[in-house]
């Protein structure tokens, strides 16, 4: 059977005294490093929570980067398109221009042409026709 005694109250005291001298040396010490650790760990989650937002920010500021150049190029890539064919419209138009001036110009100079050699031919047909009736007739008329 056990005895209970002063030795008891003594173990007791000796019991509590131990546990708060670890207390004081091992257990706040290693929850105070806990304690840290815990504060540094949920300090970096939030930087890395930063920073996934910072590099999601800058990846859809580059993208809408990306998008408004691709827009701007193809505008400015329709423009050059439009004024090449509007120059090419009026390059086409000025040699039409040219082509048809040309062709009335040869069309009357062929005119003139003809209208001349039919006059000397006029005027040489009675010859013409004193030599064919020499030669058909073998005499001179």
């Amino acid at each position: 059977m056990i005895n209970v005694d002063g030795s008891v109250f003594i173990q007791i005291a000796n019991f509590i005294f131990l546990i708060w001298v670890m207390n004081m040396i091992l257990y706040k010490p290693i929850r105070k490093v806990l304690l840290q650790r815990k504060e540094k760990v949920l300090g970096l989650e939030g930087s890395i929570a930063d920073f996934n937002t910072q590099a999601q920010e800058k990846e859809n500021a580059f993208a809408s980067g990306i998008k408004e150049a691709r827009s701007n190029g193809l505008k400015e890539k329709q423009a050059l398109i439009q004024s090449g064919s509007d120059e090419e419209k009026i390059i086409v138009e000025n040699i039409n221009k040219k082509a048809q001036a040309e062709l009335a110009k040869s069309r009357e100079k062929i005119a003139k042409d003809a209208e001349s050699v039919r006059v000397s031919l006029q005027k040489e047909l009675d010859t013409f026709v004193n030599a064919i009736g020499q030669k058909i007739l073998g005499r001179a008329v």
